[in-house]
């Protein structure tokens, strides 16, 4: 078992002609994703790494029962993209496309609701399901089969904290990128959710940043339900308020967008709290999970 992926996940790339969208397809491929179609209009009829590609979402889904969704869309056309999966009936779309116009998340999101599709980003590196899929950007060579989920702001930060848990011979279940906001789609509380009630995972890595309250929603998910181990790392501590720090949610406004007040949250709820990337192989050898 894992969350929201596996090895009989069935993935629909959409832009999977395009530079982007054909490279991670290789890549995806080689990892074992079982991807069955992919979506460019005006180019239906072709194929790809042996994979069809077919104008519309909705042909895919008919002929090829896709039961996952990655876009690699570009931001002025990924809103009509988004909602031709979702209209489609597809239950999850990984929107990796950054920029596009709040309005147009919004639009998607609300409709996702309103479908019963779950939405994972934008500006998502995604997420892998170790040994059994890839749906995203993950460099799959950092990461190895085992306990410990990771939930992360920054794509960046949990392929390190992967590579140094790998290194310490530290196995991940799954490791999931929400994206970099400023609106998401899955947060991090939907995700330590998932871990919670997943038999595979056994402690759960929380990769957190400045800006927004994400993390004091996920603080009062770990007081109220969680029973499993988490370890948590918040970075920007030095960051100054109102400047953006790379994410576009990773802006200080406000008490609640501050480290120091997300940190004071976790530890309060019980999270354990790493100082740094390189603590946290250490923290949870000592959970021996």
């Amino acid at each position: 078992m894992a969350i929201l992926i596996d090895e009989n996940t069935r993935v629909l790339v959409q832009g999977i002609t395009g530079n982007v969208g054909s490279f991670q397809t290789g890549i995806m491929q080689d990892y074992g994703t079982n991807t069955v179609a992919g979506v460019t209009p005006g180019k239906g009829g072709t194929e790809i790494f042996g994979i069809p590609v077919y104008d519309l979402v909705e042909e895919a889904v008919r002929e090829r029962q896709a039961d996952a969704a990655i876009s690699f869309v570009p931001a002025q056309f990924a809103k009509d993209a988004a909602m031709e999966v979702i209209g489609s009936g597809i239950p999850l779309l990984v929107l990796t496309t950054e920029g596009i116009p709040d309005q147009d998340v919004l639009t998607i999101l609300r409709y996702a609701a309103l479908k019963g599709t779950t939405v994972l980003g934008p500006d998502t590196p995604g997420l892998i399901s170790i040994g059994k899929c890839k749906l995203g950007v993950h460099p799959h060579t950092m990461f190895m089969k085992g306990p410990v989920g990771i939930v992360s702001k920054s794509g960046s930060l949990s392929y390190e904290v992967g590579r140094l848990l790998t290194e310490s011979g530290i196995g991940q279940s799954t490791v999931v990128g929400i994206g970099g906001g400023p609106i998401w789609g899955l947060s991090q509380e939907s995700v330590l959710r998932m871990f919670e009630e997943d038999p595979e995972t056994e402690a759960i890595v929380l990769l957190g940043e400045v800006g927004g309250r994400l993390e004091h929603d996920a603080a009062h998910f770990i007081s109220h339900y969680m029973k499993k181990p988490v370890i948590a790392l918040i970075v920007g501590r030095m960051a100054p308020e109102g400047v953006q720090m790379g994410h576009a949610g990773a802006i200080i406004e406000g008490e609640e967008g501050t480290a120091a007040s997300k940190i004071a949250a976790l530890k309060k709820a019980g999270a354990i709290i790493a100082r740094s990337s390189l603590n946290i192989p250490e923290l949870i050898k000592k959970l021996e999970v």
